[in-house]
């Protein structure tokens, strides 16, 4: 009885200072703040926007074992920083992504130097993966990157924007980029050629 008297004498102002504030602390109360979770350091953020990556094979594999057959699938995942750096991975496991994140751990552990000549490469080369080859080949300003499938995947990621490029053998996907990653990793500088030689660059040039 107490309670409902204080309830009918209460003013109407009064109740609504009430339920006002009892609305307020459940919007403060309730939901993810304004400041959210923990941010991360602008280092770590600054990594991840650096490198891309890019999807080149996802295959699904079948294995068959004394319970019947157990499936699997393999990611193949190159990774670069269109500066010069490139990588290529596998990785294998039960589900789609976490074989994807599982390439670009591997991909980032196997991180070649490519170097370059503007936005070309400095000479030509062949590059050799098991029964796969492929040609690479400077070209003009303009002309833009002349390749296809996980060649093309590889060359872009690695900050390349003007080659001509020819595959030759097999083409499985993965050969294909291991064979371009192999080519692009043999690539020398006119500085050390060189040096190699034991020649300065003019007399090279010359």
């Amino acid at each position: 009885m107490d309670r409902e008297d204080k309830n009918l004498n209460a003013s109407p102002e009064d109740a609504g200072q009430e339920s006002g504030g009892n609305q307020r602390r459940g919007r403060r109360g309730g939901g993810p703040g304004r400041e959210g979770g923990p941010r991360k350091p602008p280092e770590e953020r600054r990594e991840q926007s650096e490198w891309e990556e890019k999807i080149i094979q996802v295959r699904r594999v079948t294995k068959v074992v004394k319970g019947g057959k157990k499936l699997s699938f393999r990611a193949v995942v190159a990774v670069g920083n269109g500066k010069g750096q490139v990588g290529i991975g596998v990785g294998k496991a039960s589900e789609v992504i976490s074989a994807i994140q599982k390439g670009v751990v591997d991909a980032k552990k196997s991180l070649v130097k490519v170097p370059l000549v503007g936005t070309t490469v400095p000479h030509q080369i062949m590059g050799r993966q098991g029964s796969s080859r492929i040609m690479l080949k400077p070209a003009a300003k303009g002309t833009g990157v002349i390749a296809g499938g996980a060649a093309r995947a590889i060359l872009e990621l690695a900050g390349v924007g003007d080659i001509l490029s020819k595959s030759l053998g097999s083409r499985a996907p993965l050969n294909v980029a291991r064979a371009t990653v192999d080519g692009l990793k043999n690539l020398r500088t006119f500085e050390e050629a060189a040096r190699l030689r034991g020649i300065t660059i003019k007399q090279m040039l010359a």
